[in-house]
């Protein structure tokens, strides 16, 4: 129903232009001009100018780019005959820029014509237009939110969406293995996604990742989550002596770089390592914690390790919460006959999850994508039955394996996309069930 009134909003807003005054649909035509027969002669020419400049860069260049875009180069380049040959990347990275000043100047011709409308409304109720100096004032004065956003926004759209639109179209692509500069890059669709889930060695692995980094994801986010809580709840205990010393033990396990960590388990777990030293000094034979064969072990390593590192930041993070509890409702509890269990999973558990719900969520993507666990403790193991990757290796690890290691870019490209469906889904759906998110005034 809202989408609905929007868009009758939206065709409306257009129509009304449409059915302006003369000088309105000379904007619309030639940005600036509609200015200019208002006596606005600065903004006009700024308008303007903004159009000569677009429609310059479009006949220069940016035509050329929006067809290499399409057809990522015809030209393959070779170094004997002196030929120079297309770039496919660059290509598809200059149509992409294209593409994003076209929406940048889309934006600024709208902005033209409403300017242009508006200012003909102020004429029709013979109301005196502003000079350029008294608009460029107001503007700063009602809207200096968009003038303090426009730097971050470019920063933004630069950095973080135009390589995020960019690795979204690799995976569209046959781009990797023998395929790369100068070789010349394809269009192939859906074809990758087709391998995920029809070429046997890559679907076997995929589903096999996929499963494990599910599991993962759910037992590292429930360990590291509880086990901050339990350990907030314990030394919230009036019983416990020397809290501070208690609260700032797990501090110093967090303080040290999570690599420094992660290293230092893989010697301790190592065949040369102190554990296997004490085995062996003991009569037994060394275990291959670590090793290819490793299985289980592997993971339950990897699980203790990872929330060694993260258990003390869900601590902080609890204790915070727990200061705000209010002590009365435990007293009421208490005198309606609630026991401990009672009072915690009545009482305790559901303020802590409501006030931590996007905490958790994060959390969960970011097991999800934790790369850097499995790949300091095993990095360079590969399975029988994997295709370049070990059996404890997540989504992003192999990812890594496939890209950095074995060019197999637009593979790589496509695990990426899915990984970010599979996050961005699981985290809207949750957090829209979540009370967190339904009822936001129930803890207030």
């Amino acid at each position: 129903m809202k989408r609905e009134k929007r868009s009758g909003k939206q065709t409306k807003t257009i129509k009304k232009y449409f059915t302006a005054g003369l000088r309105v649909k000379a904007s619309m035509l030639i940005m600036g001009s509609g200015q200019m027969m208002q006596g606005q002669w600065i903004k006009g020419l700024i308008y303007f100018a903004l159009l000569a400049a677009y429609v310059s860069f479009m006949v220069l260049r940016g035509g050329a780019d929006i067809k290499g875009f399409f057809t990522l180069g015809s030209v393959k380049s070779d170094p004997w005959l002196g030929v120079k040959g297309d770039d496919s990347i660059m290509l598809m990275l200059k149509g992409i820029i294209t593409y994003t000043i076209t929406a940048f100047f889309i934006g600024f011709y709208f902005s033209n014509v409403r300017d242009a409308y508006e200012s003909e409304e102020r004429i029709n109720k013979d109301l005196k237009l502003p000079d350029f100096v008294t608009s460029v004032k107001r503007f700063f004065d009602r809207k200096f939110y968009i003038a303090a956003l426009a730097l971050p926004v470019l920063g933004v759209v630069v950095f973080n969406i135009m390589p995020i639109v960019f690795m979204i179209l690799i995976a569209f692509t046959n781009y990797g293995g023998d395929i790369v500069p100068p070789e010349l890059v394809d269009w192939v669709g859906l074809q990758n996604f087709g391998k995920l889930v029809a070429l046997s060695e890559i679907k076997d692995t995929f589903f096999k990742i996929l499963g494990w980094d599910f599991v993962w994801a759910i037992c590292a986010t429930a360990v590291n989550y509880f086990g901050g809580l339990g350990l907030a709840l314990l030394l919230n205990k009036k019983c416990v002596k020397g809290k501070t010393f208690w609260r700032a033990f797990p501090i110093i396990a967090y303080a040290v770089p999570g690599f420094i960590t992660l290293l230092a388990f893989k010697f301790m777990f190592c065949y040369g390592g102190p554990i296997n030293y004490y085995i062996t000094m003991g009569g037994g034979k060394a275990i291959g914690f670590l090793d290819m064969d490793a299985g289980i072990k592997a993971k339950l390593i990897g699980l203790f390790v990872n929330a060694w590192i993260s258990i003390p930041t869900s601590m902080l993070l609890a204790t915070g919460i727990l200061s705000n509890m209010n002590e009365d409702l435990y007293d009421a509890a208490a005198i309606d006959g609630a026991n401990a269990w009672k009072q915690f999973t009545k009482i305790t558990l559901p303020f802590v999850i409501f006030s931590t719900t996007p905490v958790l969520i994060s959390t969960f993507v970011g097991n999800f994508n934790n790369f850097g666990i499995f790949y300091f403790l095993r990095n360079g193991l590969y399975n029988d039955g994997y295709f370049l990757a070990s059996d404890t290796d997540l989504l992003i690890n192999w990812l890594y394996n496939l890209t950095y290691s074995n060019n197999y870019y637009a593979i790589g490209a496509a695990i990426s996309l899915v990984i970010f469906i599979i996050t961005s889904v699981i985290s809207l759906s949750v957090y829209v069930r979540s009370n967190a998110y339904k009822k936001e005034d129930t803890y207030r």
